[in-house]
């Protein structure tokens, strides 16, 4: 797979990563950890060289699997993991039971550094994000922690999750970002209009999570899918039945295009995201080896200008219904 660089200072990575979150948490059913562990190896050979996971992940557990899997390839691969929740005494934490508390306070990151990396089986961070804006601490402060961890060789790199345009310049004033990662898809456009351009004029890369809208433009659902309340998107507004049944039209579309280029859905809506700038570098997440396959294979879909000009007239012609997170997380968003 071709190769994309984040950010100034030339991290490459596989042009298309694998978020990693879904093997333990949010979209049941799980594999077991065996594996879990013989896919990740597998996406490696398939050459995905980008990997996505973060501390608060199942409490840790989603370290510590991506970390047992990467550790034979190690120097092979990218490794993105996250800090920001205040998530106590780790071995003794509950997620399903018990709340976690947003925090980026010093202290906080400096003990979740350390948690990170050893389950992660390591003794640097490639990547390492804020995972939401704390509030309660200056984005400088936050900065400058990490600087530090920069110094000391336990980060080589730094990014920020979720994060507003002007967070985004505060935070690269100290210490300068490699990547920033948002939601961003055929769905969810919004970071176009301020964060993109941003990103650009200050040299910083994007990494667009859930970039096949939790797997709708992948095609698997219609008007009439329902979700178990073990399953995440059950939750979320634009998975409910009444918006499902109108953003079908969606999934529509992205499958005509497929057709026309004689490629799947998922492809077309990996593909169409790569074609927007050679420094965007998604990151879909699956669970199985042939998902895998066919995400990867979007990094081969080309569109011709006339194409993506096509698509952005029906795109701006298509209304979503819905937001894309419940209301108390999407609080946290955009900060």
């Amino acid at each position: 797979m071709d190769k994309r660089t984040l950010g100034q200072g030339g991290l490459k990575v596989s042009a298309i990563g694998l978020g990693c979150m879904g093997f333990t948490q949010s979209y049941p059913p799980y594999p077991d950890r065996k594996e879990a562990i013989a896919t990740l190896r597998e996406a490696v050979e398939l050459g995905v060289t980008f990997f996505d996971t973060a501390e608060v992940y199942s409490a840790g557990r989603n370290e510590d699997l991506v970390g047992e899997a990467l550790e034979p390839v190690r120097d092979k691969v990218v490794i993105a993991t996250k800090f920001g929740y205040d998530l106590g005494d780790m071995p003794d934490l509950n997620t399903s039971a018990r709340p976690v508390k947003l925090s980026s306070r010093p202290e906080v990151i400096r003990k979740a550094v350390e948690g990170s990396l050893r389950r992660l089986r390591t003794d640097r961070i490639d990547l390492y994000y804020q995972h939401r804006v704390d509030p309660d601490t200056p984005i400088e402060e936050v900065a400058d922690t990490v600087a530090s961890l920069v110094k000391g060789g336990k980060v080589l790199h730094w990014g920020l999750s979720e994060a507003a345009p002007a967070t985004v310049r505060r935070a690269h004033a100290v210490c300068p970002l490699t990547a920033v990662q948002s939601e961003y898809s055929l769905w969810y456009r919004q970071p176009e209009a301020e964060l993109l351009p941003a990103l650009e004029e200050l040299g910083i890369g994007f990494v667009p999570f859930s970039p096949l809208g939790k797997a709708m433009l992948t095609g698997r659902f219609n008007r009439e899918t329902t979700f178990d309340k073990t399953d995440f998107r059950s939750a979320i507004p634009r998975f409910q039945p009444e918006n499902l049944k109108r953003n079908v039209a969606l999934v529509e579309y992205v499958e005509q295009l497929a057709q026309r280029k004689e490629t799947t859905p998922a492809r077309i809506a990996l593909g169409w995201l790569l074609a927007q700038k050679p420094w965007i570098v998604p990151i879909p997440g699956t669970k199985r080896v042939e998902r895998i396959k066919e995400n990867i294979g979007g990094a081969d879909i080309r569109f011709t200008d006339e194409e993506l000009a096509d698509i952005r007239r029906h795109l701006d012609g298509i209304e979503v219904a819905g937001a894309r997170y419940p209301a108390d997380q999407e609080a946290l968003t955009n900060k």
